[in-house]
């Protein structure tokens, strides 16, 4: 038995889909959102759900790297794979933020330092290996939702960045012209991602299955870059900040805008995936692509809200948090059973499980 239950475990590591972090974007960002309401005791035992994805997958990253490093190098060459490595960066972000609320500044920096870093080689590295470095053409075929998490580890960096502004006086310029380039890196980037992946949609074969979780990130995507900008505008006066500030207003509303349309059109998308085509609703890593935009999506209605000073964003935001934190409640238990059934449950206990 033991030696079944070390193989189960094996295969689960191996198959590890990169985007797996956005378990922690999702728990830490519906986490902020509690918190910024007053659900302090909700959005604490979040945190700790946060923590202990994060640790738990961070060790897992490290195992699967020692022991099946093949496995990582062919999803860095895989364009539908490759782009979920950046959930490492923006969940970090998202947990450094959140850890940063409860006085853990050091951490936020350390945090940042390490993502910004990593959003600055992955965002060369994964473009070539999985899109540039191709032999295959066309390329765009492959492209799909996670090539907006691209956008979301930019974005998480602005957050970052902005929010340690208040407390780091010395580095208030650094932070700022961090702040504003991740900004408009990823407004760029969205542009860039939303033509591929509107070409992909147009020019090939669409079927149902292809129109999976991951596409809820091109409104996650929006959301974010709604946050990062409300932060940027409350930052402290700085040449990198008076330069944009309304413009960076201006987008942000324009984004949340955006965002606001994509919902009924997403929610839509599932209903004719999963009810009209009958395509099985069961769990699979990438929901938590899903969660993380819906919470996301609250907390920018909220802090746009604040910032530009329009009371009915904020109240959106706060209405759709508890949309956000039941989906997520919903996902969390459906995973859990998920690890249950699939690793530590016998053969036969799993199939009796499942209904077989």
């Amino acid at each position: 038995m033991a030696t079944r239950l070390a193989h189960r475990f094996d295969v689960a590591v191996k198959g590890l889909t990169p985007g797996y972090f956005a378990l922690v974007m999702a728990s830490g960002i519906v986490s902020v959102g509690l918190s910024l309401e007053g659900f302090e005791l909700l959005s604490r035992v979040l945190l700790g759900v946060c923590v202990a994805a994060f640790l738990v997958l961070g060790g897992l990253t490290i195992l699967r790297f020692l022991r099946f490093r093949h496995a990582m190098a062919e999803d860095f060459l895989d364009p539908k794979r490759a782009f979920g490595y950046f959930t490492y960066v923006a969940g970090t972000n998202v947990l450094g933020v959140r850890l940063f609320m409860e006085g853990y500044h050091t951490i936020t920096a350390v945090f940042l330092a390490l993502t910004a870093l990593a959003w600055a080689v992955l965002g060369y590295v994964v473009p070539w290996t999985a899109v540039l470095g191709q032999v295959a053409r066309p390329v765009v075929a492959n492209a799909n939702g996670t090539w907006f998490i691209w956008v979301v580890a930019s974005q998480s960096v602005a957050v970052a960045a902005a929010t340690l502004e208040p407390v780091s006086a010395t580095t208030t310029q650094g932070l700022s012209v961090l702040a504003v380039v991740a900004w408009s890196v990823g407004v760029f980037l969205y542009a860039a991602a939303g033509m591929i992946v509107a070409l992909r949609m147009l020019l090939y074969e669409l079927r149902p299955e292809d129109l999976n979780p991951p596409y809820w990130v091109a409104m996650g995507a929006c959301a974010i870059t709604v946050l990062a900008g409300a932060r940027i505008v409350e930052m402290a006066a700085s040449p990198m900040v008076d330069a944009t500030r309304g413009l960076v207003a201006g987008l942000s509303v324009m984004f949340w805008a955006f965002a606001t349309w994509l919902i009924p059109v997403l929610f839509a998308v599932g209903l004719w995936r999963h009810w009209l085509h009958r395509v099985p609703l069961q769990y699979e890593a990438t929901l938590w692509s899903m969660v993380f935009p819906l919470g996301m999506y609250a907390v920018a209605g909220i802090y746009l809200g604040q910032a530009d000073e329009l009371p009915l964003v904020g109240w959106i935001g706060r209405v759709e948090l508890w949309l956000a934190f039941g989906v997520l409640l919903i996902v969390l238990l459906a995973m859990l059973r998920h690890v249950l059934v699939t690793v530590f449950l016998s053969p036969r206990a799993a199939k009796t499980s499942r209904g077989g």
